[in-house]
């Protein structure tokens, strides 16, 4: 899959390193937590999404990692940097043992198809 996204011989150098460490940090922690888990979900506050995403894993007891960032109002710049990395366009993201899945909807289908069992199994 190809994903569009500006080259960056068409970025002006001045702004290069910019783009590459803008909320680096917040790539870092997601990568870390999806290197050393089977399931992490990142969400952020008052978004109910998130919460069905953690609900149906904990029904089917599936351990999971949260990470939470920000809200609504706070901390939006810091979630859109995890939105251009993953090229996801909402909350929450889903990922099982290192691939993004989607969202809480895309979950429940690979739960009640059952796929999630294999796609857990696998090395």
């Amino acid at each position: 899959m190809a994903r569009r996204i500006l080259e960056s011989s068409h970025i002006h150098p001045n702004i290069q390193a910019i783009i590459e460490n803008s909320h680096g940090d917040i790539i870092e922690q997601v990568q870390s937590a999806v290197t050393n888990n089977n399931v992490v979900v990142v969400g952020m506050a008052q978004n109910p999404a998130p919460k069905r995403a953690r609900k149906v894993l904990n029904d089917n007891n599936i351990d999971h990692v949260y990470l939470e960032y920000g809200s609504y109002f706070k901390e939006w710049r810091r979630r859109n940097a995890l939105k251009m990395w993953t090229g996801w366009p909402t909350f929450p993201m889903v990922f099982v043992k290192g691939t993004l899945i989607g969202g809480s909807s895309d979950l429940r289908a690979l739960i009640d198809s059952g796929e999630i069992t294999s796609l857990l199994a696998k090395e």
